[in-house]
């Protein structure tokens, strides 16, 4: 009996510390957002890449080479490529209109990743001066007993806000809000995101190192012209609203939040109405109109994403429905 219950213990306490995080695309709970989702309204307007080695292990080793860097940033036009950036490379995209700390997640980074296990992963740092940069907290739980190899399998779900975490085509989302506050960093502001490679070697002489102090374990070698991380682009969905004294889009609220049976609208302005899954996918699209009720009784329960336009602006709003 005191075995069993032993055992018993041993298997809850190894269920509830793996698998922490969202699954792969597709999958009920994940945070892939489809690359044509409309939740995005603008991309990167710039780049500067950085190239890493092919093998940072190796001295002399050449440098990633597959891609220009115009590839990086065209995620959002038809057959985009991809910019690699070697181990430990990196990539700096800029926004003509900055990025905005809004409701949900504010952007999503692209890789092109072949399946939901062969994964390459990065960090993601932002700016509002294009001079201090502030890193998103990363996790991951990966076994680092044992080096994935150059082909070997990931799982996503052991990993948190690390770019790369999704298949080619779903984006890695990333919330402004889970950045700490800093006096340097304008969340409403941004005009820089750099990614940079995780390097994914085990050996502590040359292994990237998440913010809870573990090495990341990802795919490693990887000595080839295309090693690294491969950069397809970065989708905003929150941008900073420009000035404009005709009408105020930051003042739209939506409300309550959970909501059940009706979402308020506190504007006397038209509208049009679009709900989307958090997928990117349209459940619900309603036509120009003066909306004060939103009626979400027919949606079935889960987190959704509503995008309000008014007066040819875009405001998008998350919302729970229970």
């Amino acid at each position: 009996m005191i075995k069993k219950l032993l055992f018993t213990l041993l298997l809850t306490s190894s269920i509830i510390s793996a698998q922490s995080y969202a699954p792969p695309a597709d999958q009920p709970g994940s945070t892939a957002i489809a690359k044509n989702s409309s939740v995005f309204i603008g991309w990167a307007t710039g780049i500067t890449v950085v190239r890493g080695p092919q093998d940072i292990a190796v001295p002399n080793s050449p440098l990633a080479s597959t891609g220009t860097p115009a590839d990086g940033m065209k995620g959002g036009t038809s057959g985009s490529g991809v910019v690699c950036l070697g181990d430990g490379g990196s990539a700096t995209l800029t926004f003509d209109t900055p990025i905005a700390n809004g409701p949900g997640f504010d952007f999503a980074v692209f890789e092109n990743g072949f399946s939901d296990t062969f994964l390459e992963l990065a960090f993601v740092e932002v700016s509002s001066d294009g001079i201090n940069f502030f890193r998103f907290p990363s996790h991951s739980e990966t076994q680092t007993t044992a080096q994935i190899g150059g082909f070997g399998a990931l799982d996503c779900r052991y990993i948190n806000n690390l770019a790369g975490k999704y298949r080619a085509n779903f984006g890695t989302p990333f919330d402004l809000s889970g950045i700490p506050d800093n006096a340097l960093l304008d969340k409403d502001n941004i005009t820089h995101v750099k990614i940079i490679d995780v390097i994914g070697t085990i050996n502590p002489l040359y292994a990237s190192y998440d913010s809870k102090g573990n090495i990341i374990n990802d795919p490693y070698s990887t000595p080839f012209a295309s090693g690294g991380f491969d950069l397809n682009g970065v989708g905003v969905i929150n941008q900073k609203t420009l000035d404009n004294k005709e009408f105020n889009i930051n003042s739209v609220v939506l409300y309550p939040n959970p909501a059940s049976d009706i979402v308020y609208l506190n504007s006397n302005e038209e509208s049009s109405v679009s709900i989307f899954d958090i997928a990117g996918k349209i459940v619900k699209k309603l036509p120009k109109a003066n909306y004060n009720e939103i009626i979400v009784s027919d949606i079935i329960p889960g987190t959704y994403l509503f995008e309000i336009n008014i007066e040819k602006k875009k405001i998008i709003k998350k919302i729970i429905i229970n």
